[in-house]
């Protein structure tokens, strides 16, 4: 009996998806006003997935309060109004596209969400980037 359980969190970062070896033209063509010189920003809403078993004690997949403390202390204190291809050392050296964000979000919790629930394993990242375009990654 899988049980699957969400917590949606939210964090405000800017970024510019510009390829340093395309020309200007190409870069405006590709990536519209994401290209910006100045960068752009975005209000992200990330909701991270686990499953497992409820513990039989608490009747607990995961306790959502340490599963909300981990995505906070994980990835919005180092994300939350950063600049993501300055500011942020996981994207150092990437294209800081939301596809690339949510597959080193999930590099990220992977490994710890196994830490606060001995039952419980990452099954998905969802990550808006606007109300209306989202990723999803199941690993």
């Amino acid at each position: 009996m899988m049980v699957f359980v969400s917590r949606h969190e939210h964090f405000n970062a800017a970024h510019k998806l510009y390829n340093p070896n395309w020309s200007k033209e190409k870069n405006d063509d590709v990536f519209g006003p994401c290209a910006n010189a100045n960068w752009h920003g975005h209000n992200f809403e990330i909701i991270v997935t686990v499953k497992g078993i409820p513990d039989p004690d608490t009747g607990f997949v995961v306790d959502l309060k340490r599963l909300s403390k981990l995505i906070r202390t994980e990835i919005t204190d180092k994300v939350d109004h950063k600049n993501l291809n300055l500011d942020v050392d996981f994207m150092q050296g990437k294209m800081a596209s939301t596809e690339n964000l949510i597959i080193e979000f999930w590099k990220i919790l992977v490994d710890k969400v196994p830490l606060i629930s001995k039952s419980a394993t990452l099954h998905s990242i969802k990550l808006y980037e606007t109300p209306r375009n989202y990723v999803e990654y199941f690993g």
